[in-house]
């Protein structure tokens, strides 16, 4: 599915309305910024029919009931025409590709019970002796040219309800991003939130096995939390109560509760490092959004 370019229009245009609608239909779209401007994309399947529809309901204030959908259906008879995982997956790729990486490294290390596929993707290369693990120090790995162990770790999961737990949080919060801001700064984004939450968990916690997204979620969640604060937009509009529970979590996680009741050992300097760094680039980010709305 190709992404095209629908329309052009001037950042004080309010676009919020239609978004909302074209969210209610779930027809994939994004909006970006280009200086003075604003850009809707859509599938190139769907352009002419998006365009229809702004020309007809430009502040997104449609009856679902009556409305006819993009691809040409009568939604009174058979209900908004819901994308494929595969159409998502298509207008959503880096959030797709760092998820299938995922998978790929799980498959490999058969969820952490391969330590030796395991060591491809730590922080830190180590070397097994009995039933200890032998660290090689940071400063030799990169003298070593091992510059991809900063940001590999996210792609470890150590079971399946810690690779289906973060991959659906970072489904949600990914897609969002992506849409809103475009594929290159999620990546962006979840590259630097990797290496901010690992470098935090390394200095805290000294040598040791850990791995997963989480990190990289709470910088997400910081992220979207204070952009949509400073510039509200429905791509970054969470369900309620998900900000208050991943807080809440991360808070339980501190107390060390996690870890005594034999559920393993949390990595609580990476979720507390994505979270700030997250935050400050939500905030830098909301800030620039405003200005431009504003300006």
């Amino acid at each position: 599915m190709n992404i095209v370019e629908v329309m052009r229009l001037p950042l004080s245009v309010d676009l919020s309305g239609f978004v909302h609608l074209l969210q209610r239909l779930q027809v994939p779209h994004r909006v970006s910024e280009e200086g003075e401007v604003q850009v809707l994309w859509a599938p190139k399947t769907m352009a002419a029919d998006v365009l229809q529809l702004y020309q007809r309901y430009p502040d997104g204030n449609a009856d679902l009931e009556v409305i006819t959908d993009p691809v040409g259906a009568d939604s009174s008879a058979n209900g908004p025409t819901q994308p494929s995982l595969t159409d998502q997956a298509k207008a959503c790729k880096v959030t797709a590709f760092i998820l299938f990486l995922c998978l790929i490294v799980a498959g490999l290390t058969r969820l952490g019970d391969n330590l030796t596929t395991i060591s491809w993707f730590t922080f830190l290369d180590y070397r097994v002796q009995g039933e200890y693990l032998h660290f090689t120090p940071l400063a030799q790995g990169l003298a070593e040219g091992q510059w991809w162990r900063l940001v590999s770790p996210m792609l470890l999961h150590f079971g399946v309800l810690h690779l289906a737990m973060n991959g659906m949080w970072y489904w949600e919060l990914g897609k969002r991003i992506e849409l809103r801001q475009g594929p290159w700064l999620l990546a962006g984004l979840t590259l630097l939130f990797s290496l901010v939450s690992n470098l935090a968990q390394h200095y805290t916690s000294g040598p040791s096995l850990f791995g997963g997204l989480s990190g990289v979620l709470y910088g997400l969640l910081g992220h979207v939390w204070l952009y949509q604060w400073l510039a509200p937009n429905p791509h970054f509009s969470l369900p309620k109560g998900v900000l208050v529970m991943m807080l809440i979590w991360l808070v339980i996680c501190l107390t060390g509760v996690v870890g005594q009741l034999g559920f393993g050992q949390i990595a609580n300097a990476a979720h507390v490092g994505g979270l700030l760094i997250g935050c400050l680039t939500g905030l830098l980010g909301g800030m620039m959004a405003r200005r431009k709305l504003s300006a």
